[in-house]
């Protein structure tokens, strides 16, 4: 179908519940478009079930309406939401980016200045996550080769090709404060190349050369014992003047861009607009770097040297309890997008300590959490819910792979209260067994997946706690569920609506069968088995009682009736056959589609009391016995046992009648039909 086409269809759509003024929100499940109508009484159905590609309309409670239009309903809600007069009407439900807000609305709002801190804080570092991630899958690689004895990555002397893929990840962390400080300029709403050019300034060659006292006689360096590192001040203009490795820090550009965001503006009210672009980045260099290299500088390398040594106190004195907080705390800091602090603090620790504490305790949290994620994806296998496997197939994969947890968040636990208590007892074990044994370290930064479990120390140690992690979580998730009684079967009844709309659609794109010379036109349906006659309006489901699976009839087994028999109420050939075995599509040599749908939300019984003695393609007759069923087994399930029998191309035949209602008996005629 052209692109215009499918517009074409899109816009009929749209016309036909109303117009766009008429629609509240949209959204779509697996084979249906979901419409929030100001007025539902406007729709004209008729018109809306004549469009191509659209099986059926069924009307909700309140002002809900149900469009089927089967597996291409992706490309048709994309074509409806697209159209210019569709802009601004919203959303049914929430994405990912309403979930993420919502969670963060919940402890913000409180106190400005600290909401804005944090934003400053992780807009600073978000747009950097790609870069951050590139840089952690080199490490992974390098450990892996490193840990198999390929290389030794940590040997002085390692050939020119393996410096070269050093220099690849450390560009990312070397140069992290111009990056940092190029985004927090731009989350100030100043230039951010002036934000970046004098967090660079101290980063050059000829910053750096200050150190070396044989260059300079005004340079004294002395050494620390304990550390092992020599720190020097140089004599520049007769001031002293700290000099630091600045590669890899965090909080100097943080504190230098709040200042520079003040200097900035104040000079852009003091010079005319026609001499801002000259004279506000020139004043604004002359006066910050000087700020940064003598004040600035250290004092955000003496925060950051604190901050790692209070943690690093509390890691030594009480392993166990900062084992166990940092993955009970990230759950909750990262949807509100606070733990990019303590990311900072990982970068401090590799920097002043050699190493880091804080990720291995981290990566009990993720895996925990991926463990959550993999729990749900086994249990919407199992339940064959498409929608939710394919979320959860997604955010796992980022996982596992690369260490992110946010479309595991977003995606799909902050969605389903009941996951977070779960996920906080694997949380809980990964940190427990970390501290008990002595904890984990790594000498680099890295995201928590699968492929950089070779970087922590001791790696036996941690790849037990993030495998206990993941394991007690996904189990819980299995054992006990993700959803309320109430999300499941929300989600069940949604399950069996795109089972029988793409059982529809099948069919209909079935191709005829090449009739018999001696076939006889179909003029009526059979009784499948024994019961009483009801009407599709009497029937208990919404989808059949509305006939958008067409018309039809509905037979009723007798209260005491145990396993029968169902039988085939044409001639033709069986194109539909589910692998739960409660439904058959069959379409007869004059194209007459006829559904048998035994019982009703029997799917979920996952073919417990169904049998089939046909399979899909055969040709069967009249009367002949498709299969059986255990009615007091259906019954016991606590499901209707009332069966349908419907013709799904109702709307291109020229007349079908149901019966009056009564008693039947297999082979009675049940619907009239003139094709």
């Amino acid at each position: 179908m052209t692109s215009a086409t499918t517009r074409d269809r899109a816009e009929e759509i749209v016309a036909a519940v109303g117009g766009p003024a008429n629609v509240l929100s949209l959204t779509h499940c697996a084979t249906r478009l979901r419409f929030e109508l100001k007025d539902a009484s406007v729709v004209d159905r008729a018109t809306l079930e004549k469009v191509p590609g659209v099986m059926g309309a069924v009307p909700q409670s309140g002002d809900r309406y149900q469009v089927v239009v089967g597996g291409a309903v992706q490309s048709v809600y994309t074509q409806i939401v697209n159209l210019p007069s569709m802009k601004g009407v919203g959303a049914a439900g929430q994405s990912d980016a309403d979930v993420k807000a919502a969670a963060r609305s919940k402890a913000r709002g409180k106190v400005a200045w600290l909401d804005a801190f944090f934003e400053y804080l992780s807009d600073s570092f978000r747009p950097l996550l790609g870069v951050l991630l590139g840089a952690s899958l080199i490490i992974a690689f390098t450990a892996v080769l490193d840990a198999l004895g390929v290389v030794d990555f940590r040997a002085a002397d390692k050939p020119a090709g393996w410096v070269f893929v050093d220099a690849m990840w450390r560009s990312v962390f070397y140069f992290l404060p111009i990056m940092v400080a190029y985004n927090a300029a731009k989350k100030l709403e100043i230039d951010p190349w002036v934000g970046a050019t004098v967090m660079g300034a101290l980063m050059t060659p000829n910053f750096i050369s200050l150190s070396d006292p044989t260059a300079f006689a005004g340079t004294v360096c002395t050494t620390n014992a304990t550390l092992g590192t020599d720190s020097c001040v140089a004599d520049v203009f007769g001031l002293p003047l700290q000099l630091n490795d600045y590669g890899g820090q965090v909080f100097v550009p943080l504190i230098m861009v709040a200042v520079l965001a003040l200097v900035y503006k104040m000079l852009k009210r003091i010079f005319p607009e026609n001499i801002q672009m000259v004279f506000v980045p020139f004043f604004s260099m002359v006066v910050m770097i000087p700020v940064t290299a003598f004040l600035i500088g250290p004092l955000g390398i003496w925060l950051g040297s604190g901050l790692g040594s209070g943690l690093a106190w509390l890691n030594g004195n009480a392993p166990i309890a900062f084992a166990i907080i940092i993955p009970l705390l990230y759950p909750f800091l990262v949807p509100l997008g606070l733990h990019w602090p303590l990311n900072a603090l990982m970068l401090v620790n590799i920097g002043t300590l050699g190493y880091d504490f804080i990720q291995g305790p981290m990566g009990a949290w993720n895996f925990a959490c991926f463990g959550a994620t993999a729990g749900v994806l086994f249990l919407a296998w199992r339940d064959k819910d498409v929608q939710m496997r394919q979320t959860a197939t997604g955010a796992l994969a980022a996982g596992l792979l690369g260490g992110i947890s946010e479309p595991s968040l977003y995606g799909i636990h902050l969605r389903y209260k009941r996951i977070y208590p779960r996920m906080l007892v694997g949380c809980l074990t990964g940190g427990l067994i970390i501290g008990i044994f002595g904890g984990v370290n790594t000498s680099i930064f890295a995201f928590t997946s699968l492929l950089t479990i070779p970087v922590f120390e001791p790696m036996a140690l941690y790849a037990i706690a993030v495998a206990a992690a993941f394991a007690v979580s996904m189990v819980l998730v299995i054992v006990s569920d993700y959803r309320t009684a109430e999300q499941k079967a929300e989600a069940l009844e949604a399950r069996r609506q795109a089972e029988a709309d793409l059982a529809l659609e099948a069919s209909a794109g079935a191709p005829a069968p090449t009739p018999p010379a001696d076939a006889a036109p179909t003029a009526t349906l059979l009784a499948p088995l024994a019961g009483t006659l009801v009407p599709l309006a009497e029937v208990k489901d919404a989808v059949f009682s509305s006939k958008a699976l067409g018309d039809g009839v509905g037979v009723v087994p007798a209260d005491d009736a145990t396993t029968l028999d169902v039988l085939a109420p044409v001639t033709g050939t069986l194109i539909t056959l589910p692998d739960s075995r409660h439904a058959y599509g069959i379409k007869t040599d004059d194209a007459v589609e006829v559904l048998v749908h035994v019982g009703i939300d029997t799917v979920n019984m996952a073919g417990d009391g169904f049998t089939s003695a046909v399979t899909k393609g055969d040709r069967v007759t009249a009367g002949e016995v498709l299969g059986t069923v255990d009615v007091a087994a259906v019954r016991a399930a606590g499901y209707d046992t009332t069966t349908l029998v419907t013709v799904i191309n109702t709307r291109s035949l020229a007349g079908v009648t149901p019966r009056p209602a009564g008693p039947v008996v297999p082979g009675d005629a049940v619907v009239d039909v003139v094709p």
